[in-house]
């Protein structure tokens, strides 16, 4: 009986592991457009401020981390 509620708690703890490292990856995939929104976003001058391409080159900063992320944890076999 203790070794099939042992097993069982083991099992248990394996899931939490996979579903915490989904939400892990997840958060940090999220993070990235978050902070390059934050970042530019400040009252601050930035490269590209007050010209059309420096609103792309942020949408295309924020869309290539997030796919290079999201490709480094589907390696990882996080996602």
């Amino acid at each position: 009986m203790t070794t099939i509620l042992e097993t069982n708690l083991t099992i248990q703890g394996n899931r939490m592991n996979i579903i915490t490292k989904k939400v892990t990856s997840w958060a940090a995939i999220i993070a990235v457009p978050t902070f390059v929104t934050g970042l530019y976003g400040m009252n601050v001058p930035y490269p590209g401020s007050g010209r059309a391409w420096g609103a792309g080159a942020s949408f295309l900063i924020m869309v290539v981390m997030a796919v290079v992320l999201y490709v480094a944890f589907r390696r990882k076999d996080w996602l």
